[in-house]
């Protein structure tokens, strides 16, 4: 897959960790390789794929006795990877997918199979947690779109 870095950037970013980022991306890929024939008909394959990235995120069953995020290279603000530890996985996924894909409400909301309210719900709450300003978080660069 040509977006392999970029998929692979997308899934540290959620998950703070590279490693974990890796194996979420290797499973996700497993998955898309089995079934090839159904998801290469998908209008926008590489939006289905990351939703498969998020999903699996958002579904992750293993245990983290202890959790470092590392910084991506250098390209997210000063303590913000230890802030964004504290929030709950669908928390951290609508901040990614707010400011870091730059998505709508709504596109977030059919990306979680939730609705507009509780994706703005859960931006509110994930800020006010953070006890960030909207601008601090905007700071984070957005991948560039080829």
């Amino acid at each position: 897959m040509a977006r392999l870095p970029s998929l692979l950037r997308f899934a540290v970013v959620l998950t703070g960790d590279r490693d974990l980022a890796q194996d979420i991306v290797q499973e996700v890929l497993a998955r898309v390789q089995a079934r090839w024939r159904r998801i290469s008909e998908t209008e926008d394959l590489e939006a289905h794929v990351r939703r498969m990235v998020l999903n699996e995120y958002l579904s992750w069953r293993r245990f983290w006795a202890v959790r470092r995020l590392r910084d991506v290279q250098g390209s997210v603000p000063d303590g913000l990877w230890e802030r964004l530890a504290g929030l709950g996985r669908k928390q951290r996924a609508v901040l990614v997918l707010r400011y870091y894909e730059q998505l709508d409400d709504g596109q977030i909301a059919d990306w979680l199979g939730s609705s507009r309210p509780a994706v703005r719900g859960l931006a509110s709450k994930s800020l006010k947690t953070l006890r960030l300003e909207p601008e601090l978080v905007e700071r984070i660069p957005a991948e560039e779109k080829s």
